[in-house]
């Protein structure tokens, strides 16, 4: 870890506390259970570590898409993204996308990403090659059905930061959106992976 990435280690209680207010505390419902034009089980993407991760693989579990960072506020929640895909690990599969979209704060190689993530945070979960959350031209396909309600049924949020967290329940349906102040073991989060559907 760089002296900057232990400083945002250590102020991150203090950072959630801050931020809770405003875009980065949101929380968006699926409230009308609207189901998407497009199948994100269909979907795959390139991992940091090389290779293809196929969505198809997990139809029928939960899906945590998060749009992270390696210098941010919020880059502890890697552990707590890590300890909840360890507590739900036969329902859910955790994705983390890293991208450089946020005040330049991942300009790693998706190697030195992936080392990151497993050296400092013990993550076991897929970490997709670094990519373009926000854009909508060169947006990550993903990013783009998460994000355009025409694709998900409902939801035009964008990433608002680093750490945005997106739930898909098992149907392939886009349930929840998280902003990065919401923590992944926040009660909400948690209770929304405990329940079926």
């Amino acid at each position: 870890m760089t002296p900057r990435q232990i400083i945002l280690k250590l102020a991150y209680p203090l950072w959630m506390r801050l931020s809770s207010g405003g875009k980065k505390g949101i929380h968006l419902s699926n409230q009308d259970n609207l189901g998407p034009s497009a199948d994100i089980f269909a979907m795959k993407t390139p991992l940091a570590d090389g290779g293809d991760l196929s969505f198809e693989r997990f139809r029928g579990k939960k899906l945590l898409i998060v749009n992270t960072a390696s210098d941010c506020g919020f880059t502890r929640q890697y552990a707590e993204l890590q300890s909840l895909s360890e507590r739900f690990r036969e329902q859910l599969l955790v994705i983390g996308f890293p991208s450089n979209e946020f005040k330049e704060q991942e300009k790693g190689s998706n190697a030195e990403i992936a080392d990151f993530c497993r050296t400092n945070y013990g993550v076991g979960f897929p970490i997709a090659a670094k990519s373009i959350v926000r854009k909508r031209g060169e947006q990550h396909p993903v990013f783009q059905w998460l994000t355009q309600k025409e694709l998900n049924g409902w939801n035009e949020q964008r990433p608002v930061w680093n750490f945005t967290k997106y739930l898909v329940d098992e149907e392939g349906k886009l349930m929840h959106v998280f902003g990065p102040a919401i923590s992944p073991l926040d009660a909400n989060l948690v209770s929304a992976l405990s329940n079926p559907g």
